[in-house]
């Protein structure tokens, strides 16, 4: 075998695990897969901290003096927008050492598996949500659950840590901790870590969905996924919170903010988390109103 042929088949075995590896199964189309998968060009939010996800599905790198921290990895269709977006801010994906999951729905773990297997990164989520996301199946329990049905499946995600309530994830000198705010589902997790630029340090909450949307015939208060939503909520308000980030783009005003970053850092609130619990709760009342009718 001669240079050139080396070559070649050096190349074409590149390409087999670039972004070929990342499109997603026909069978994990969703009717709103395209809506929320549009493209969202990448941007920094704050120092180590970047927006890499889509235009309706957050997704954040941090960069560390010992590689790359990815939250949430979207559907399995936009693992590939993923990795553009990385490559895009001069990153390289496969210095990507953990992958963090908020809560382990399609729309959020669908493309951790295939991340994963271009990255080789750990999976890290919550005791409950390891084992969901696994199994690439939702658990009874979880309120968008159907019983004797895929709906809500997505590509099972290989060798997942499961990370303690409080505990941290630690690369370099950042560390990101998990703090468990279940109710959207029984697996959800909040991640927190620090900032800076320009000897700034700020405190970045990602906080993890507390809507009360479920499948039919799920009730909030009669399983106490109500009192669950009710004491995360708390635990989000009662966080150090300058800037807060969420699974989608829209829970903290992302199309906003952007277009306002000509007036310093639009992101940067630290009563955001307060407003984003009252928020929640504003949502669960009126859930609970619905139920009793």
């Amino acid at each position: 075998m001669n240079r050139t042929t080396v070559t070649l088949v050096f190349l074409a075995f590149l390409t087999a695990c670039g972004p070929r590896e990342l499109q997603p199964d026909a069978r994990y189309e969703c009717g709103r897969c395209d809506e929320w998968n549009e493209p969202q060009e990448a941007f920094r939010i704050h120092g180590n901290t970047w927006y890499v996800g889509t235009d309706g599905l957050s997704s954040i790198l941090i960069e560390t003096d010992d590689g790359l921290i990815l939250i949430d990895g979207g559907l399995p269709q936009s693992a590939a927008r993923i990795d553009a977006n990385i490559r895009a801010l001069g990153f390289d994906p496969l210095a990507i050492k953990a992958i963090l999951v908020s809560h382990p729905h399609f729309d959020h773990a669908g493309g951790v598996a295939a991340l994963q297997r271009l990255t080789r990164a750990n999976v890290f989520s919550s005791e409950a949500g390891a084992a969901v996301l696994q199994s690439g199946q939702l658990a009874a329990g979880d309120p968008q659950f159907v019983a004797n049905s895929d709906n809500g499946s997505f590509p099972p995600v290989k060798n997942v840590t499961a990370i303690g309530d409080g505990e941290f994830v630690a690369f370099g000198s950042v560390n990101v901790r998990a703090i468990y705010t279940p109710g959207h589902t029984l697996g959800s997790v909040t991640w927190t870590w620090e900032s800076c630029a320009l000897n700034t340090c700020l405190d970045v909450v990602y906080a993890d969905s507390l809507t009360a949307v479920s499948a039919a015939g799920f009730s909030f208060a009669a399983t106490g996924a109500a009192d669950r939503i009710i004491e995360s909520a708390g635990r989000i308000a009662d966080l150090d919170c300058d800037i807060l980030l969420s699974p989608h783009p829209f829970f903290f005003g992302m199309y906003d903010k952007l277009e306002r970053r000509g007036e310093g850092n639009p992101f940067v609130n630290s009563l955001a988390c307060t407003f984003y619990a009252e928020q929640a709760l504003d949502w669960l009342e009126q859930r609970l109103d619905a139920e009793k009718q």
